[in-house]
């Protein structure tokens, strides 16, 4: 099985997705969905109780992820853990096999738990990602885990003049990659990326846009309105809105994209979701021409 982080050094576009995890998700769930989604990714993303929403282990579904033949990105958030819990996971995942983290602050737990839990922040996202690098070069562990450490951006239209401070401060803390939050706006990506560009931050780690599936206008505007640093124009939802078929319109979107980030300098590949049918997935890679894979 190869790695994430060998396809990225291997391969000029890489393209990782994720998989439904909630409570009820368990070996025999995360088997279909792993295989359904083998033959045209590079790897999965576990998502840490993304938005507040309850769902098992990260590492647990890694486990079950990487025993189906899949690599897997195992995603943790300094929302939920202090660094004892969050020194513990990272051990946990190189014990597993996990070979690519995704280190991030976490989304305020949203309103509706009861008890409401307490968001911990014993440190942030770049403490986090000094902390797994510092274990990679731990010469007290056994074996050394080689982490491919990533972390998240923000797409945006930067001022003239701008200094990405911040990713900076991650590459420096030792991120080796990134994934945008949700961008399906083309034109702000490339606008964005000209000047992480410019800063010469492609040669220090990898950007991996995240677009979706949508199967309807619905989803689109849900997410939207409600995650702010999701960018989602108005004409996309209009294509949606308009389409007879809109899950089959939003796989074709999806593909659209998919070629026009090969395409952007600085870019590595995309990282996709679906908002409803995972299988729109496997059917937006191979109309963009990158599936399945051997």
């Amino acid at each position: 099985m190869k790695t994430f982080k060998e396809a990225v050094r291997s391969k000029d576009f890489v393209i990782s997705a994720e998989v439904f995890l909630n409570p009820e998700s368990g070996a025999e769930t995360i088997a279909v969905q792993t295989q359904l989604l083998r033959p045209y990714v590079d790897a999965i993303l576990l998502t840490d109780n993304q938005d507040g929403k309850l769902h098992l282990s990260p590492l647990a579904a890694a486990s079950l992820v990487i025993a189906n033949g899949v690599d897997a990105i195992v995603q943790l958030t300094c929302r939920n853990r202090n660094r004892i819990a969050l020194l513990g996971e990272l051990l946990g995942a190189a014990a597993i096999g996990v070979t690519s983290l995704v280190l991030i602050r976490g989304n305020r737990v949203p309103e509706g738990f009861n008890p409401r839990p307490k968001a911990v922040f014993d440190v942030d996202a770049t403490e986090l990602i000094a902390m797994a690098s510092k274990i990679k070069a731990d010469e007290s562990l056994p074996a050394l885990p080689d982490f491919y450490v990533g972390s998240i951006v923000t797409p945006h239209h930067p001022p003239a003049g701008w200094v990405p401070e911040k990713l900076t401060m991650k590459a420096d803390a030792g991120a080796q990659f990134a994934h945008t939050h949700l961008c399906m706006d083309i034109d702000l990506l490339s606008d964005y990326m000209k000047h992480l560009v410019v800063a010469g931050m492609p040669r220090r780690l990898g950007v991996f846009p995240k677009i979706a599936v949508f199967s309807s206008a619905a989803d689109a505007r849900f997410l939207r309105d409600s995650l702010p640093n999701h960018r989602i124009p108005e004409a996309i939802i209009r294509r949606l809105d308009q389409a007879g078929d809109a899950e089959q319109e939003g796989v074709e979107i999806c593909a659209e994209q998919l070629q026009q980030l090969a395409n952007i300098p600085g870019v590595h590949g995309a990282h996709l979701v679906a908002t409803r049918n995972l299988a729109t997935i496997p059917a937006a890679v191979d109309a963009a021409g990158y599936g399945p894979k051997s």
